[in-house]
């Protein structure tokens, strides 16, 4: 005698090969995540390599501006790196700048027109004494200046140039104040291939310097010569004028 035999699908109607309901959606769910991570993981890429882009855009922007020429020169003071520094600065335009300020100071005044022919003189032989004069002075005067920047790497003083440098720039000259503690120095800038050099220095004690220096190389005069000369250069240094 034949026996039935009772089959019991275990599937609960699953057809075959069909995965469960259950892991069917985990599977989904994961799918979907894998698809917001991989946009975010983009997102964050793209937003990486804006920033880096627009960044390398304007630092070479900012390689081509006065404030990235000063920061050459304040970081080649304090390294004591003399050919840079030079390479930044107009020795020549700067002393003979030095020189047409005195002259405008005491141009119309008693000394001007009494002895303007010993004044010229006196000029013209220091001139070349001068510029080593003004040369060596301006260093001292930059690397006293600069002491905050000491071992400070390029880029942060690059970047903080600003804080104790009023540059305004029209066209191709920039006139830079710089304010360090209770020192005041104006500078004038002017482009030099791909950098910018220095041109024109004020600052009260190179003019000093340069008022004894002519001072004291003034050929000995009669009718109170040199007290005239003295009391005119005295008006000439007093602040304001």
């Amino acid at each position: 005698m034949k026996r039935n035999r009772i089959v019991i699908d275990l599937g609960q109607g699953q057809q075959r090969g069909e995965v469960p309901r259950g892991l069917a959606e985990e599977s989904k769910s994961r799918g979907g995540l894998r698809w917001i991570l991989l946009i975010i993981a983009a997102v964050l890429v793209l937003f990486v390599a804006g920033i880096a882009g627009g960044a390398y855009l304007w630092w070479h922007h900012y390689q081509s501006s006065p404030a990235y020429s000063l920061a050459l020169l304040v970081d080649a003071s304090q390294r004591n790196d003399t050919a840079a520094v030079d390479s930044l600065l107009d020795t020549d335009k700067v002393t003979a700048d030095f020189i047409s300020q005195v002259r405008q100071r005491l141009s119309g005044s008693l000394l001007n027109s009494r002895w303007s022919d010993q004044i010229d003189s006196a000029f013209s032989t220091l001139t070349s004494k001068l510029r080593e004069t003004v040369h060596d002075q301006f260093l001292q005067e930059l690397h006293r200046l600069t002491e905050p920047a000491a071992g400070k790497p390029f880029f942060i003083i690059a970047l903080g140039i600003g804080q104790f440098a009023d540059i305004k720039q029209e066209n191709n000259l920039a006139q830079v104040k710089v304010n360090v503690r209770d020192d005041h120095l104006e500078l004038t800038m002017q482009p030099n291939a791909d950098l910018w050099r220095i041109v024109a220095v004020k600052d009260d004690k190179m003019a000093q310097l340069i008022a004894d220096n002519v001072m004291k190389n003034l050929p000995p005069g009669r009718n109170g010569m040199q007290d005239e000369i003295r009391k005119q250069m005295e008006r000439f240094l007093k602040p304001g004028q």
